[in-house]
């Protein structure tokens, strides 16, 4: 175990993730702290995830980022939840929006509310009570002081690594480039120096791998091992291309399933991410690049670039004085879009436990703890995207629906199915509102719930319901269109 203090950082690997950790590391411990990103130009990034979720906004408020100058910079738009097609049943769509839907009481939450609604015949959906999904519905969006859209954001993942590269810069940090040859290691197995193809040596007392699926350090090095969740998210490819817009970008992504996978469109403001996300048992890659190549709208700007992976993630993401961030240190799959929130998450939980005066095991074992106990959650967020179906049509969704699902996940399903409830952690990702969405579009409509609102009277219940939807409406109805936002916050000169 290292004793001595840590006072050079030195971050293997750029794309999103290196210039994450470079532009977190450097603005909040800077004065106590060198940081060095090694990259080489020769290595490729995957940066395709062009999607992103809420918390984004509060990483960037801690930075200092000025919003309408990094959404310039990087083309970007506004995403207020996500729409998915064919899950449940082929024909059938849901939206996944952020924020709260409707309001609950002390004792019951909202979706309880709904539920005796329904039994009284009041069939407004779910989504009727939330904000961002008739926004998002009705194409439009704004921000206001009241803060009542909760909004992520669409961007170009390239783009955006050369903003915080510039950013990072500018407070000191150091890009040095080169291919990394071989990593020196001290006796005790801690990582000594990096040593380029130039001949170039670079030292530093903590490690931090972005090296991608490739785990350079983490795995080659460290000899990490990885913890196979392909049994219960088995798609393993992903195509991307990019393509002309066609008409102005929606503020939300359309994720719709197909029968061995899903595919992804995601509008930026000059052109369209797509991506088609499969399980190669059931799905050639070539049936997946003309699948994609069928269903997207506009002139495809690029050629279809295939990325392989494995969800899973390794059984510690900090050993000895090396930190695994993003893709080097699991991934679960782009669906809900939270890769570069992991990649943010990670390198805050690392300054909040930052090792001044020497790594120590209790530290590395809490840092291990958290985040292995995030991407779990999220993990079976995702899975319940999978398994809550009643699709049967191929022997991919027959395989989804009838696997076996991780007991944590399987709980969770039964609570809700049972007594329509939702219960969680103090930290974890998804709140209620996302789970509710996700169950209730997916099919899983519980058989009980609470009786605290059987004390109104029908007058009551269908006055409170109907003004909620009018409030929403209205609202909705004085919102500009996310076009006409964006023409005036944020038009990109690109």
């Amino acid at each position: 175990m290292q004793n001595t203090s840590v006072r050079r950082v030195v971050i293997a690997g750029g794309g999103t993730a290196g210039w994450v950790a470079a532009a977190a590391l450097s603005h909040q411990l800077g004065k106590l702290i060198d940081v060095v990103l090694v990259e080489s130009d020769q290595i490729g990034t995957v940066g395709v995830g062009e999607a992103t979720i809420p918390p984004m906004k509060a990483f960037h408020k801690l930075l200092g980022i000025d919003e309408q100058e990094f959404m310039c910079a990087t083309e970007a738009v506004f995403k207020l939840g996500i729409e998915f097609k064919n899950w449940g049943q082929v024909g059938e769509q849901y939206f996944h929006p952020f924020g709260a839907t409707g309001q609950s009481s002390y004792l019951a939450d909202f979706q309880n509310f709904w539920l005796y609604g329904k039994s009284k015949g009041i069939h407004a959906g779910f989504e009727e009570y939330s904000l961002a999904a008739q926004a998002a519905k009705a194409n439009k969006f704004a921000i206001s002081k009241k803060g009542s859209l909760n909004y992520a954001y669409h961007l170009d993942a390239t783009r955006y690594a050369q903003f915080l590269r510039q950013f990072s810069e500018k407070l000191g940090a150091k890009r040095v480039e080169g291919k990394i040859q071989h990593v020196q290691q001290h006796m005790n197995g801690d990582i000594k120096a990096l040593q380029l193809e130039s001949g170039e040596v670079v030292e530093g007392d903590l490690f931090i791998d972005c090296t991608g699926f490739t785990g350079l350090l983490i795995d080659k090095t460290m000899k990490v091992p990885y913890e196979d969740w392909t049994h219960w998210l088995p798609c393993d490819s992903a195509i991307a291309v990019q393509t002309e817009s066609v008409e102005s970008p929606r503020p939300y992504v359309t994720c719709t399933a197909h029968k061995a996978g899903w595919q992804w469109h995601i509008p930026l403001q000059h052109r369209v991410g797509n991506g088609n996300v499969f399980c190669s048992k059931f799905m050639s890659g070539d049936e997946a690049t003309q699948h994609l190549l069928d269903n997207v709208q506009g002139e495809v700007r690029t050629e279809p670039r295939v990325i392989k992976y494995k969800t899973g993630r390794r059984k510690v993401f900090w050993t000895k004085n090396c930190v695994a961030l993003g893709l080097s240190s699991g991934f679960v799959e782009p669906l809900e879009s939270t890769s570069i929130y992991m990649f943010m998450i990670g390198v805050i939980r690392l300054m909040r436990m930052f090792p001044f005066n020497g790594i120590t095991q209790p530290i590395i074992d809490e840092y291990n703890q958290q985040n292995i106990a995030e991407l779990e959650n999220v993990r079976d967020f995702i899975i319940l995207h999978y398994h809550a179906t009643s699709r049967e049509d191929s022997e991919f969704w027959r395989y989804c629906k009838h696997m076996d699902i991780p007991q944590s996940l399987s709980h969770r399903i039964e609570l809700f199915k049972e007594n329509a409830l939702v219960f969680l952690g103090e930290n974890e990702l998804f709140r209620l509102s996302s789970w509710l969405h996700v169950m209730l579009g997916q099919g899983i409509m519980p058989k009980r719930y609470h009786s605290i609102f059987s004390t109104m009277s029908d007058e009551e219940l269908v006055g409170h319901l109907s003004n909620t939807r009018k409030t929403i409406s209205d609202a909705v109805n004085k919102i500009p269109t996310h076009q006409e936002f964006i023409n005036h916050y944020c038009k990109s000169r690109c």
